[in-house]
């Protein structure tokens, strides 16, 4: 069976936490090659791709912010980048939200150690556009994203996603369930968790879109997967507990609704600790998305957050999103152009059928039902 490439963008409202601005009140980089990395809106406004990797070393730092390294292969990412570029990373936060991100590009504006880049769910990216906190910039592979997975004028791009899962724990569960109807089964009490709180994370609010469909409803519709969760609430088997490794392995939420590359991450691991750790697509609840990139508007490094973006784009950098599991944007251009790295691509989880790409309005009326659903009838 041929692995369809991923097709979808989703995202999530949130209501994260507002950071505590940090740093210096200095304004940054200014003036010289800062001051002209600042406006531009490809490599070409720098004078070519040398030009951008040599103002980027002068800056020679990089600001990230809620990056995990367990997350997508983001510890490689960051690795490569740094040790190619020889450009110092500071990475705060690498648990926060998308949230916490955009609270982060507010209160640290102007600091020495404000955001310079940032990795949102598309409906974040959305906000930060619409609030102008985004520098637009197009890498020198734009040609290569599709345009229902970018804005036009380059202030976010889609870049790397996966399908919703869901990950068991066979050590403890004798059965593991494989879809969304198996979570409703009796065996499975105090057992079903999900990546965060749907309000708050865009892995959990899919995680919920994606029980919708696999109970009647659709992209104009997610109630049915707040129905379902309900379901599971009163049948005794939803676990509010966010899930972690530590909380997977000791059996305390020893089934995972959660991004494939993510569920897929911990297998090594897991039996690296005697834990046989299982991981399936739900038949019946195809779901996927992928996460934007964008480029603060205050970024105290310009340079360096451009070069960043052009090596998260670039086949380097789209390979190691594939080697951690997940489906780079660029993939089947680089499928096309031989140049995907085949040994991960035949690792990825075999997904059937073509997944559509919800609209703009789809998006804020399903944010609306969660936002007003979800605490009052689950966590409530």
């Amino acid at each position: 069976m041929r692995r369809s490439t991923l097709r979808t963008a989703v995202a999530v409202v949130t209501a994260g936490l507002t950071l505590t601005a940090c740093g210096s009140d200095d304004g940054g980089s200014s003036g010289g090659s800062g001051s002209d990395a600042a406006s531009a809106t490809s490599a070409e406004d720098l004078g070519g791709m040398d030009a951008l990797v040599e103002a980027a070393q002068e800056e020679g730092t990089l600001n990230v912010i809620a990056l995990p390294p367990d997350w997508a292969n983001y510890g490689e990412m960051l690795e490569t980048f740094s040790e190619k570029y020889d450009i110092e990373i500071n990475s705060a936060s690498p648990d926060g939200s998308s949230q916490d991100e955009l609270n982060a590009v507010q209160s640290q504006k102007g600091q020495d150690r404000a955001p310079d880049v940032l990795d949102l769910g598309t409906a974040f990216a959305r906000q930060a556009q619409a609030q102008d906190l985004l520098a637009p910039y197009q890498v020198e592979t734009w040609d290569d994203i599709p345009e229902n997975q970018k804005d036009p004028e380059g202030h976010w791009y889609n870049d790397y996603g996966g399908f919703i899962s869901i990950g068991c724990n066979a050590t403890v569960v004798a059965e593991c369930p494989t879809t969304f109807a198996d979570l409703l089964d009796p065996q499975y009490a105090g057992q079903v968790a999900l990546n965060g709180d749907p309000t708050q994370a865009a892995a959990a609010f899919s995680g919920v879109w994606a029980a919708s469909l696999a109970n009647g409803g659709s992209l104009d519709d997610i109630g049915p997967g707040i129905d379902f969760f309900k379901q599971i609430k009163d049948a005794g088997n939803f676990n509010p507990v966010e899930i972690t490794p530590a909380t997977i392995q000791s059996g305390e939420t020893p089934i995972s609704i959660d991004w494939d590359y993510l569920n897929a991450s911990f297998t090594e691991t897991f039996a690296e600790e005697g834990v046989e750790w299982q991981v399936a697509v739900p038949t019946d609840g195809v779901f996927g998305s992928y996460y934007s990139q964008a480029i603060s508007k205050f970024a105290p490094h310009p340079a360096a957050a451009r070069l960043w973006q052009e090596f998260l784009y670039s086949d380097e950098g789209q390979n190691i999103w594939l080697k951690g599991g997940s489906r780079p944007v660029r993939l089947p251009a680089m499928e096309e152009a031989g140049t995907a790295d085949s040994e991960a691509l035949s690792a990825l989880p075999p997904v059937e059928g073509d997944v559509e790409f919800p609209t703009e309005e789809q998006q804020t009326a399903a944010q609306a039902v969660v936002a007003e659903r979800w605490n009052a009838e689950i966590s409530g």
